[in-house]
């Protein structure tokens, strides 16, 4: 028994030291913890939420449309270069819509697209038909799809910036059927944070047309297959932006969808950032190809409509590598980096909703809280000591050791508290205290029944150790459910909860155990304060 005693309190002590450690980095005490500590030691802590230290609450609204339009515009060009593929088949194809139509000299050019289109692009159905053409309109089922894949799409992108970002546990949820629920604790850059989520980082290479002249296309007169954009200027002395106007080939030579890796690098000449960018194994081949047939010619890098940089190609260039260039700041640079790895959003979003949460009101609920979580205690300490006395207080000690440890497991797992978590740390003070009240209500059982003061502790525990364990289940089901299935604050409940209950079974079957079992095998006790 002695030696059992000197296990369980060395357990009891490691368990209280672990939790401290693990509590630390939360406190200000961290702040003067020397370098060494704060290398080997955990040095996260716990993060606050949302509700708790303020941030950002957005609602972003994707526009699914322009990826149905998007989807249609690939799909009619496929088509169409189908249809000119065919022998003797006299075929103009036109969009329209969320459609296109055939239009078909002959009766025998017509059904060749008939079966064309019937055999490859199921997706499509006739919309009217005469003599001479046939309509075609995409499925409300396709339709359907494409808006789901291109918010599903949209959400995961968003997900993966924000990641690489930095922004500890965000929530990043779909809200109603086209719209995402973003939440961002502690973010000091509101509107940076918004830029990265909201560009659509549509990366794409064009030629230059050198040969239109950008004063007519200014005033409106541009090629048919051009377009005027605007080059992106930053002085480096002023660092004052300006927009230079060019024309550009409308068709784009490569997209950034063949993309691996984007990158801050620094150069040497101007000690100014830009971005590295690897291409995948067909992108480099494009790359090579295109830089090859047309050396001396300027090749813009647009993205989404701006352009940013337009060197002229000197030689071939090999190796699946190029860089943008454009004055950046090191954090532009960064975020342009991000985007760019994370990839393109399949449909721009539009932030319907913003949100700054101040930290005045986290520090309010904090404060709110912690008042309710002493007042809590106290009250049960209170209880605990007069109803049940000397065996109260030691179920008083056991729940403060419970919180203490459900602080450190919070911090050694870098948990988000938020005002719902505080409120399921309340909640665990109160049920740290009910599995001894069972526990307590049987030894009195036994003692009436007139057993000794051991075998009625031992017996007290045995006894209600089935009911304190089916209690604990139930409960642990009832968080993993909210956890699952909840957001945000709902999963900072459920995580607070959840701790609660594990440590307590160890506390209330441990901790208050080893104390009885130490005051009797010093002395047989003929009575017991309870």
């Amino acid at each position: 028994m002695k030696k059992s005693l000197q296990w369980r309190f060395l357990l009891i002590g490691i368990s209280v030291l672990v939790s401290f450690v693990c509590f630390l980095p939360s406190t200000p005490l961290f702040s003067s913890m020397p370098g060494w500590w704060k290398t080997i030691m955990p040095n996260q802590g716990i993060n606050l939420g949302l509700d708790l230290q303020g941030g950002m609450h957005l609602i972003l609204k994707v526009e699914a449309e322009k990826a149905v339009a998007t989807s249609v515009d690939r799909m009619v060009k496929n088509i169409s270069d189908d249809l000119s593929a065919q022998k003797d088949a006299r075929l103009e194809v036109v969009k329209e819509d969320t459609g296109f139509s055939v239009t078909a000299q002959d009766a025998t050019s017509k059904e060749a697209a008939r079966k064309l289109v019937s055999e490859r692009y199921q997706d499509f159905a006739v919309k009217r038909e005469d003599p001479t053409a046939i309509s075609y309109y995409l499925t409300d089922e396709e339709q359907k799809r494409i808006k789901d894949a291109a918010i599903s799409q949209a959400l995961e992108t968003i997900r993966n910036r924000i990641d690489q970002f930095g922004v500890a546990e965000p929530v990043i949820v779909r809200h109603g059927t086209d719209e995402i629920l973003v939440q961002l604790p502690g973010v000091k850059d509101p509107r940076r944070a918004i830029d990265l989520i909201g560009k659509t980082a549509v990366l794409e290479f064009k030629l230059v047309d050198d040969n239109a002249d950008v004063q007519k296309a200014i005033a409106g007169d541009v090629p048919v297959d051009s377009e005027l954009l605007y080059e992106k200027n930053v002085d480096r002395q002023t660092k004052q932006e300006t927009k230079i106007p060019m024309v550009v080939k409308q068709n784009a030579l490569m997209t950034g969808d063949v993309i691996t890796e984007a990158r801050v690098a620094i150069d040497a000449r101007f000690n100014e950032p830009y971005v590295a960018i690897t291409f995948d194994s067909i992108g480099s081949t494009l790359f090579e190809k295109i830089t090859e047939e047309n050396t001396k010619k300027r090749m813009a890098i647009v993205l989404d409509g701006t352009v940013y940089s337009a060197p002229v190609i000197q030689e071939k260039i090999s190796g699946g590598r190029a860089q943008i260039t454009g004055k950046f700041s090191q954090e532009e640079a960064k975020d342009l980096a991000i985007v760019l790895r994370a990839g393109a959003l399949p449909a721009p979003v539009t932030i319907i909703q913003n949100v700054t949460v101040g930290p005045s009101l986290g520090q309010d609920s904090i404060d709110a809280g912690i008042r309710a979580a002493i007042l809590g205690t106290i009250l049960v300490i209170l209880f605990m000591a007069i109803y049940y006395r000397l065996s109260g207080v030691i179920a008083d000690v056991a729940m403060i050791l419970n919180v203490v440890m459900l602080l450190g497991a919070l911090g050694l797992l870098n948990a988000t508290l938020t005002l719902p978590g505080i409120a399921g740390i309340i909640l665990t003070i109160g049920m740290a205290v009910d599995s001894n009240v069972l526990i307590f209500e049987r030894i009195r059982e036994e003692i009436r029944a007139g057993k000794t003061i051991r075998s009625a502790i031992d017996a007290g525990y045995d006894k209600a150790f089935v009911t304190i364990i089916d209690a604990h289940v139930t409960t642990l089901i009832t968080a993993a459910v909210l956890f699952q299935f909840g957001t945000g604050p709902i999963k900072g409940f459920a995580v607070s909860l959840s701790l609660g209950v594990i440590i307590n079974l160890f506390t209330a079957l441990v901790g208050t155990k080893v104390v009885f079992d130490l005051m009797t095998s010093r002395r047989s006790l003929k009575t017991l304060s309870i």
